[in-house]
């Protein structure tokens, strides 16, 4: 998952006899869009057309559907211009400049450690991006790579009007379920179109990318531009084994605890079914991906390889006197910090890092009284989600119009403070601040109940009226997120100079000492940040069977059982005759990814789209902490089977000739 601006352009002509040029990057990356939504995306026509997931649109679908009217369920066509509604929360990000600002950031923290480094880097890195943001419409951030080895300041073009275009039904977006969820072969057209404005009008957006005619072709290279989220492959072995014994099974336990309740919850009733949708296929996603990344971690050969990895390095530094000098306690130093935050690892998950657990009426409060008391403060001393250059996406997250459902909020809500108090004892004193002497369910039901939060122009008022109106506030929702803040901030503070600092400062040793040895020749982790994947279409062989790289419209219809999660949408059933079977449908490329990456288009040598990753095999799950080439597969719809959906069951032509698709 290379940066743009270190891509291996050598290495790939070497193995696929195509070198990227310069101007074939800068196309692509102009090509290539970020969404605010944890997803990628790309721009498919000169008007403002972006491609990405039907999973990674649906949480405005579901925002824009209602009881009557349900989106998820019967798809969403918009026939002409005027029919395009607007996306309450979603922001499309095109990257357009990056600029080495390593000197300006490891300047300002030389020397320094704790709590004095953690102030000196988040002081550089507001006034780096403050001082970029010049405008609303930009959105700036400093990039650490290679744990602190280099930083990279990213100036993206932001674009916070972003309407609905196309959506199929969820039936057939996500066919196959949690069942088939990280699996191939694959049957979905996991695919959504949107579009961004500019002053009410469709944005102009060149470079872009058109549509191959040909599709992919086994064997053939292929380049995934996109947002990988975040990976560990160059974290120490003591920060893995953090993941593989505390994190990751403590978040399964909590994860897998909240998706029974809301399963339970959905079973009410079909609108029930329909408000929490998107919060179960979040988790059910999440609880299978961290499933399979601890699963990973505790492999036996796996973990030899991690070891042989770090072992590896820590020898080179050793032979040469003067990088041991420099670096080699970097590792036993970073060790200590980890053992440092198992102390209270507990309080930092549910005070700071969980707060609410997805509580939306939660999270206005807590960003209310964190926002109000943030402006207060020199820009340079805030917290970093705050900061100046943060402020317009803090006030499009907090005025958007988007539905909150009471009974869900109470449930997930309620859900929060009943492992609060298990977690942390009900003699915390947070928790007792929080509960007193009520249960979690009167407390969540008095604050969703009493809250005035549903309404942004309340919203807008206690934003407008500072610390002042926050602390007069009497919504019990603020009165809950005043009460816990002190307690997270104090947590937060902890972590930040007692192991966040140590951590980056040692990772950033390592990170030098890795630079000296192999300069760019290694990808750094992801950052959620712009990168490019090169690889082929390619099968692989699973438990002794070679597994064919495509599957067919065919396959579909055989898998096709008429239950849940194997029943087709109607538009399917009725398109049967006119869908010749042996179109493509999904297929697999030898392509590094990981989430974040959904939505990225995959494309071909001339940067032509084949094909629309949206998910990543059953071997792929361990990508977080290592890729393995010969089994690791990106799944992806095929570019044919879009086409073919677009035009023989949903009858879509204004979007077919936008896309140069036109009717033959």
């Amino acid at each position: 998952m290379w940066t743009f601006n270190h891509f291996p352009s050598d290495a790939v002509a070497k193995k696929y006899g195509f070198k990227p040029t310069q101007a074939w990057l800068d196309t692509v990356r102009l090509g290539s869009a970020r969404l605010t939504e944890g997803c990628s995306g790309s721009f498919v026509s000169p008007d403002g057309l972006v491609m990405t997931n039907h999973h990674c649109a649906h949480n405005c679908i579901a925002q824009l559907s209602t009881a009557k009217k349900d989106l998820s369920k019967d798809g969403f066509v918009a026939r002409t211009p005027a029919d395009e509604p607007r996306c309450p929360t979603m922001e499309v990000n095109r990257l357009t400049d990056i600029r080495d600002v390593t000197k300006d950031v490891q300047g300002a923290t030389q020397g320094l450690q704790g709590e004095a480094f953690e102030d000196a880097q988040r002081a550089v890195f507001a006034r780096l991006e403050t001082a970029c943001a010049t405008r609303d419409d930009l959105r700036c951030e400093v990039v650490t790579l290679y744990q602190g080895g280099r930083y990279d300041l990213y100036t993206y073009e932001r674009m916070q009007d972003v309407r609905l275009v196309f959506a199929p039904e969820t039936a057939i977006a996500a066919f196959g379920g949690d069942p088939d969820n990280f699996e191939f072969p694959r049957y979905d057209l996991d695919v959504s179109f949107m579009r961004v404005y500019r002053d009410g009008k469709p944005a102009r957006t060149e470079p872009y990318f058109r549509w191959s005619k040909g599709g992919p072709k086994d064997g053939a290279v292929t380049f995934v531009p996109g947002n990988p989220g975040s990976t560990s492959r160059m974290n120490t072995l003591a920060q893995l084994a953090y993941q593989r014994d505390h994190s990751l099974p403590e978040n399964l336990f909590w994860r897998s605890e909240l998706r029974g309740r809301l399963q339970e919850f959905a079973r009410r009733g079909p609108e029930f079914a329909r408000m929490s949708e998107e919060r179960l296929f979040e988790l059910e996603n999440a609880i299978k991906s961290m499933k399979g990344g601890r699963e990973a971690l505790v492999e036996p050969a796996f973990w030899a390889q991690l070891s042989d990895n770090e072992r590896a390095l820590r020898a080179k530094v050793g032979q040469d006197a003067k990088l041991q000098q420099q670096y080699g306690d970097a590792w036993d130093a970073s060790a200590k910090a980890m053992d440092t935050l198992k102390t209270f690892r507990r309080e930092l998950r549910m005070l700071e890092q969980v707060a609410g657990m997805g509580s939306q009426l939660f999270d206005v409060a807590a960003t209310l009284v964190r926002a109000t008391e943030e402006a207060g403060k020199p820009n340079e001393q805030r917290l970093p989600e705050f900061s100046e250059a943060n402020r317009p996406a803090t006030e499009q997250f907090l005025f958007n119009p988007a539905p909150m459902y009471p009974a869900l909020e109470e449930l997930v809500l309620g859900f929060y403070l009943t492992r609060l108090r298990e977690d942390l004892s009900p003699d915390h004193p947070a928790v007792k601040a929080v509960l007193g002497k009520d249960s979690p369910e009167v407390v969540a039901k008095r604050a969703v109940r009493g809250s005035q939060l549903q309404t942004v122009a309340v919203r807008r008022k206690l934003l407008a009226g500072g610390t002042a109106a926050i602390a007069a506030s009497k919504d019990p929702m603020v009165i809950l997120a005043r009460t816990l803040d002190g307690p997270a901030r104090e947590v937060r503070k902890r972590y930040e100079n007692e192991v966040a600092a140590v951590l980056k400062r040692n990772g950033e040793r390592i990170g030098h000492a890795r630079f000296d040895l192999y300069g760019t020749a290694v990808a750094p982790d992801a950052t959620f940040t712009p990168r490019l994947s090169y690889g082929s279409v390619q099968g692989y062989t699973a438990n002794g069977k070679q597994v064919a790289p495509f599957t067919t419209v065919a396959g579909l219809y055989m898998r096709a059982t008429g239950q849940e999660p194997f029943k087709l949408p109607p538009s399917w059933l009725r398109a049967k005759a006119k869908l010749p079977p042996e179109t493509p449908l999904n297929f697999v490329t030898s392509n590094d990814i990981v989430g974040g990456n959904s939505g990225s288009p995959i494309l071909d040598a001339q940067a032509e789209i084949v094909g629309l990753a949206f998910d990543g095999n059953i071997q792929s799950l361990g990508g977080d902490y290592g890729f393995d080439a010969a089994v690791n597969r990106a799944v992806a719809v095929d570019s044919r089977g879009i086409e073919a959906a677009l035009r023989q069951v949903y009858g879509a032509e204004r979007l077919l000739k936008e896309l140069g698709l036109s009717t033959p």
